[in-house]
């Protein structure tokens, strides 16, 4: 008996679209899809050579890869993006919303410009990348979106608000979007991790870095690579069961 969205892809021939594909957990995503041999397409705004550093590494492991420039924010961009893969028949059967941006500083000093910006990039980027990617997966009744967000998204951060705010609108957009795709086979999950060592919390002393680890129950720190294990497991085609989860690999620090 066939099952509503199994794939008649062998995972070798899918395609995955990593937004933000450059960064430290982006490039840990793409290496890990691309150890099984998967299609890459790295995601990039402004980090050239970081995307291209990471496409090296992922075809070093034997897998296709494209890397693609985009302004998350700007919608004719995104879909210039969609018809250059389909043109090279990399259309994505995984899309993995992880471009993102992050704000620290009260409320009160948040400018409207500022507030506007992360909301764009986190939140309307989200929804114009799965709006404009997600008919292909609903027309081969097979997808999978995995958005992601942040503890923060769930549990709220002083002075983090506009971004606590923009994760939480990608955790609802998640949970509603997913109950609207499952009837076509598609997934929609998110992962919110907690603290996770890369360039992100470049902004913190090394004595506050120890402080939060301190706060953390495994006493330390995420590694991108367990972030993208997670991710990885979530686009598998035996996960088709799970949908509209939010997912907080934090080390026992939010419960």
């Amino acid at each position: 008996m066939s099952v509503l969205g199994e794939s008649n892809k062998p995972l070798g021939e899918m395609t995955v679209l990593i937004t933000g594909g450059s960064g430290g957990i982006g490039g840990a995503i793409a290496e890990r899809f691309a150890s099984v041999g998967m299609n890459i397409v790295i995601h990039y705004k402004n980090s050239h050579e970081a995307a291209n550093d990471v496409a090296r590494r992922c075809m070093a492991l034997g897998a296709k890869v494209m890397t693609v420039n985009a302004d998350m924010k700007d919608r004719s961009q995104i879909i210039r993006m969609a018809e250059k893969l389909e043109s090279n028949g990399m259309q994505p059967d995984i899309l993995v919303n992880n471009a993102g941006k992050s704000h620290y500083g009260m409320l009160a000093d948040v400018t409207e410009e500022e507030w506007d910006d992360i909301m764009s990039i986190n939140l309307k980027g989200t929804f114009m990348c799965s709006q404009i990617f997600m008919p292909y997966m609903v027309s081969q009744r097979y997808g999978r979106i995995i958005n992601v967000s942040s503890v923060w998204g769930i549990t709220g951060a002083s002075c983090e608000v506009a971004y606590s705010a923009s994760k939480g609108g990608v955790n609802a957009f998640t949970k509603a979007l997913a109950k609207e795709l499952a009837p076509s086979g598609v997934t929609v999950n998110a992962v919110a991790p907690g603290a996770v060592n890369t360039n992100m919390l470049s902004n913190l002393q090394e004595d506050e870095v120890r402080m939060l680890e301190d706060e953390i129950p495994v006493g330390r720190l995420a590694t991108p690579n367990e972030i993208s294990s997670l991710i990885y497991f979530l686009a598998l085609p035996e996960s088709g069961y799970i949908t509209g989860q939010i997912i907080s690999p934090n080390g026992g620090w939010i419960t």
